[in-house]
């Protein structure tokens, strides 16, 4: 079993474009990504078995503070990529991706949470609006974040700008 999660490891790697870091043990690299693999193996029963046991109502204690503790982290993370942008800092592209995922979450929580009517459409439009957007800016910072640290960053159009 662990062989076909290695090899399954290895070709998303291959796909991916090889993401061993240099100087990395391929051992250590290998397990690690088996790890991951099993995680993503270990999740599918137990997201199904979530998906029927679940109740679909759940009165929560503490409900504001987990919403006010959640939108906290976002706050500093967005605080975090911004300071990464302006410093040109190599942390840039971590920022960028947990403020991407923090947004995405918001945004699915604040939908999905939300109970029928004027509150639903105000996580609709503000999940179009604002959070998905911003999600998807952040997304882009991440992947594009080694140019934006080196001072070069390429545009939709394919025009490249320097700054200094």
């Amino acid at each position: 079993m662990f062989d076909v999660m290695a090899d399954a490891a290895e070709e998303m790697a291959g796909a991916l474009g090889g993401l061993s870091p240099p100087g990395a043990e391929p051992r250590v690299v290998r397990w690690v990504g088996i790890f991951f693999v099993a995680c993503f193996v270990g999740l599918i029963p137990w997201t199904w078995y979530l998906a029927g046991t679940l109740p679909e109502r759940q009165v929560s204690s503490h409900y504001d503070v987990a919403w006010t503790g959640f939108d906290v982290m976002l706050a500093i993370v967005l605080l975090a990529t911004g300071v990464c942008v302006l410093r040109r800092s190599r942390f840039l592209a971590v920022t960028a991706a947990a403020a991407a995922s923090f947004l995405f979450i918001d945004a699915w929580f604040d939908i999905m949470t939300s109970p029928p009517g004027a509150q639903f459409v105000e996580a609709l439009i503000m999940g179009a609006v604002a959070e998905l957007p911003l999600a998807a800016a952040c997304a882009w910072l991440s992947y594009r974040a080694e140019h934006l640290v080196h001072g070069r960053i390429t545009l939709f159009l394919g025009h490249t700008f320097h700054w200094r």
